[in-house]
């Protein structure tokens, strides 16, 4: 089992909204670590006393191990959707230090603003405040005006370094019709200037990894590991509704709406070795080269991993890793053999797939997602909330069972069903599995804690030392 984990907390959780913003499981990153300081991003009120709405972006910060965390709120940009799509994703550029914040997407136009440079590589040499960063911004920094229609209508922004660079993905179009795109952030040498007159950085725009075909691509996650990035998603296939067309339509934009999670289907796997410029199948043959205006599509041969037809209770964007031998871990759930399990789906690095149901948990239909995370001895963990009860559940695959047993190591009450996320680049060099959840706040009690909006709940980081 492991040791109870430590427990920081770095703010009250938004209960009042009908929708969860801090922690959703298409939030690639939340919480990151560079160079010894972790970083974390959530949404709250401007002041512990301030009114309930708006909610503002909170960029948190602390020394590793043990550091306090400082925080600031960017308060120039007021959050007001009730929309679970609608969170903050985290990324940092190795190359040059510079952090970026995504937020506040539902087929939206592009909301991004990002530090200057060196602030996650020297961090003692700059006070924490909102003044590193720009304002909000409609374009991704380097881009001109000749993309600005490509980023009209955003939603599932993600990042992922990519050595010293910095990995961008978005998702355009809507629910059951749309396409993935990518776009790489670059550090220069400093005295370059980009397009965008800020000089030292910039984005290039690489093109469509994933083509929908009357469906939609949901990624499970981009993970980069041993020079190689991996892509795993389901389909969800589109279903005509009267006013689909329509440029005011908003149906999509409801949390159910008319093409749900009953027409998911299939697990596909793709990977790139030259950072998303051309995408290879499980045999290692191209099938997509960017550069040429290709893309992933439903047809490409060799992608399908599993076949799983639609209405087997197949989630979307789940969760995804990479061990550090190269095999790819999919975490979901589907009813195929007639009983809802969650599932952990494995591809070897020899390109083996395999399936095992999980146990000591049950996998609802529809229920909050789980998280994936591999030590640093190539152990996964299996990070999972409980549907009906505020309980947290770590089990643990071990490498030498070859993935294929599960060991219950934890157990925790008071976590409300969230969707959890990782600090992945922590868990590489220090073995510190840093949880991003909510949790009941220590003057709460559990009575109605899963669907009570008078519960103090507080955005907490659990920290397990494996």
């Amino acid at each position: 089992m492991l040791a109870e984990p430590s427990r920081t907390v770095l703010g009250p959780d938004p209960t009042h909204r009908n929708c969860v913003l801090n922690g959703n499981a298409f939030q690639q990153d939340a919480i990151q670590s560079c160079n010894g300081w972790q970083y974390a991003c959530f949404y709250g009120t401007l002041s512990a006393d301030a009114a309930s709405e708006p909610l503002y972006i909170h960029l948190s910060r602390r020394k590793l191990p043990d550091g306090k965390w400082e925080t600031f709120v960017f308060d120039d940009y007021p959050q007001t959707t009730d929309d679970g799509h609608n969170t903050v994703q985290l990324g940092i550029c190795p190359g040059d230090g510079t952090i970026h914040l995504s937020y506040d997407h539902h087929c939206d136009i592009i909301r991004y603003r990002h530090s200057q440079p060196g602030i996650a590589q020297s961090p003692d040499t700059f006070p924490w405040s909102a003044s590193l960063f720009t304002p909000p911004l409609s374009r991704l920094p380097g881009l001109g005006a000749e993309h600005d229609q490509l980023f009209s209508y955003v939603t599932y922004p993600r990042f992922v370094q990519l050595g010293p660079s910095l990995l961008f993905s978005f998702r355009t179009g809507k629910a059951g019709l749309g396409d993935d795109h990518v776009a790489l952030y670059s550090a220069q040498p400093p005295n370059s200037e980009s397009e965008s007159g800020h000089g030292g950085y910039g984005y290039e725009v690489l093109g469509t990894n994933l083509q929908g075909v009357s469906n939609n691509p949901y990624v499970h996650g981009l993970d980069y590991r041993g020079g190689r990035l991996h892509a795993t998603w389901v389909y969800r296939g589109f279903v005509l509704y009267e006013g689909w067309d329509d440029p005011a339509d908003t149906k999509h934009k409801q949390q159910r709406g008319p093409n749900s999670a009953e027409n998911n289907h299939d697990i596909c796997h793709a990977y790139s070795e030259d950072g998303g410029r051309t995408w290879r199948n499980g045999a290692g043959a191209v099938v997509a080269d960017l550069g040429k205006g290709e893309s992933v599509r439903p047809d490409s041969e060799g992608v399908v991993a599993f076949t799983i037809p639609k209405g087997s209770g197949l989630s979307n964007q789940e969760a995804q890793a990479v061990d550090h031998e190269g095999g790819v871990h999919v975490l979901n759930r589907d009813a195929v053999n007639g009983e809802q399990r969650w599932k952990h789906y494995h591809r070897s690095p020899e390109g083996t797939w395999t399936q095992h149901p999980l146990p000591h948990v049950q996998g609802v239909k529809g229920g909050k997602r789980g998280r994936l995370a591999v030590s640093k001895d190539s152990d996964l963990y299996l990070i999972l909330p409980d549907n009906t009860a505020p309980t947290l559940t770590i089990l643990k695959a071990a490498k030498a069972t070859g993935y294929s047993s599960y060991e219950l190591v934890w157990r925790g009450d008071g976590y409300p069903p969230t969707e959890p996320l990782v600090d992945t680049t922590r868990l590489d060099h220090d073995n510190i599995l840093s949880v991003f959840t909510r949790a009941l706040a220590s003057n709460a009690t559990e009575a109605n804690s899963n669907s009570d909006s008078s519960v103090k709940v507080d955005v907490v980081v659990l920290d397990f030392a494996l």
